[in-house]
């Protein structure tokens, strides 16, 4: 560093000195004969290259550029005003000769040293950020989805093969989507099996609620939509259940909704049936309980055979003995509901049903606790990869 110090001194002190000699004219010089005058140019040459020679980065290089090709004050200018143009007639076509040849030498020079330059600066710069490959890489988790949404996934995958389509809905609803249109009245006592939760109103304003389940969207979709009817309501919806092992005031469901003008029992038995012989293990067991639901009639709870015991039931504590797990609630779609969307009960009929996401996956899985979705334990979480 100390050398290269050095070498800018000598090379400002040789350009000062050189300022001084082309500030002179030809005449003051000496310079008489195209000889004196090819002398005069090979030391401003000889000089050049020694100045271009010490440059090492980008700051040296343009001083050089300033100092040599400056318009006002650089050293082709200052031989431009006081050597080529007041030149006597016998030498000024030879200081033209001379100037251009020096141009066009220190134009290619401070081009190619530039080069030079930014080459060396890019390679100081990839070294710098070189990245060694054989260093052991930096380990980052990659996360999973959720066994919530891979039971959803699921149950959306074997519905969609049955040609049903998945909609979706809002989970603030009002008392009239939320019941009344699911043929469940205000004082219908079906109600006093879903502790709601309602949200605050100030006079004038609609009532809302957190939806109960995800049956609304059976009203919404056809009142926007003509037979056949076949979707899906995969989502969450909340109860004021107190949280312990089996219950959450959040938890999911997926709805179904199946309306033609054909459709019997048996295609709801056959379409149930083929859902959980999917979902479960194709050895697993189907069975019907008669069962009571507004919206439904007949309404029926689905059972299955226990997938912990095989169905045998000895001494299995998760079907406590029985050889039987209950799934969720069922039935054909009541005609009194066709009523709330103009559509024809004489010509129509279909089936509904109502699944817990959350019931499925801790029965497929072997879980004993609903809490375990919502802890956010990434021990637990790692399990369902």
């Amino acid at each position: 560093m100390a050398s290269v110090s050095r070498a800018r001194e000598r090379s400002l002190l040789l350009v000062f000195t050189m300022k001084a000699q082309t500030a002179q004219s030809l005449d003051q010089l000496g310079v008489r004969f195209p000889e004196d005058l090819a002398r005069l140019f090979s030391e401003l040459r000889a000089e050049f290259d020694g100045q271009a020679g010490v440059m090492r980065d980008e700051a040296s290089w343009t001083a050089l550029r300033d100092a040599w090709l400056g318009r006002k004050a650089g050293m082709l200018a200052a031989i431009t005003a006081n050597w080529l143009k007041p030149a006597p007639v016998e030498l000024k076509s030879a200081v033209g000769v001379a100037f251009n040849a020096l141009r066009t030498h220190v134009d290619t020079v401070l081009a190619e040293r530039h080069r030079a330059i930014q080459a060396a600066a890019e390679q100081t710069a990839l070294a710098r950020e070189h990245l060694d490959l054989s260093l052991p890489g930096v380990m980052r988790p990659v996360g999973t989805r959720h066994l919530i949404r891979q039971t959803f996934s699921e149950v959306e995958r074997i519905f969609l093969s049955l040609g049903y389509q998945v909609a979706e809905g809002p989970e603030i609803e009002s008392p009239y989507y939320n019941f009344e249109a699911l043929n469940i009245p205000e004082f219908h006592p079906a109600r006093d099996n879903m502790d709601t939760f309602y949200m605050e109103t100030h006079a004038g304003q609609t009532t809302r609620l957190l939806r109960t389940h995800t049956s609304p969207m059976q009203i919404r979709t056809m009142e926007k939509r003509k037979p056949p009817v076949r979707i899906i309501v995969p989502g969450k919806v909340y109860r004021r259940d107190n949280p312990d092992a089996t219950h959450s005031f959040m938890f999911h469901q997926v709805e179904g909704l199946a309306v033609d003008t054909d459709l019997t029992f048996r295609d709801f038995k056959g379409t149930i049936e083929y859902f959980i012989r999917e979902f479960f293990g194709p050895s697993t067991k189907t069975r019907f309980r008669s069962s009571f639901f507004p919206f439904t009639e007949p309404s029926v709870e689905f059972d299955a055979s226990c997938i912990f015991c095989n169905g045998r039931g000895t001494g299995c504590p998760k079907c406590k003995g029985s050889g039987w797990i209950e799934l969720f609630g069922a039935g054909m779609v009541d005609p009194a509901v066709y009523g709330f969307v103009n559509y024809d009960a004489a010509n129509l009929s279909g089936f509904a049903f109502g699944i817990g996401i959350d019931r499925l996956a801790m029965l497929k899985h072997g879980i004993g606790d609903i809490q375990m979705f919502f802890q956010n334990d990434v021990r637990f979480l790692r399990q369902f990869p």
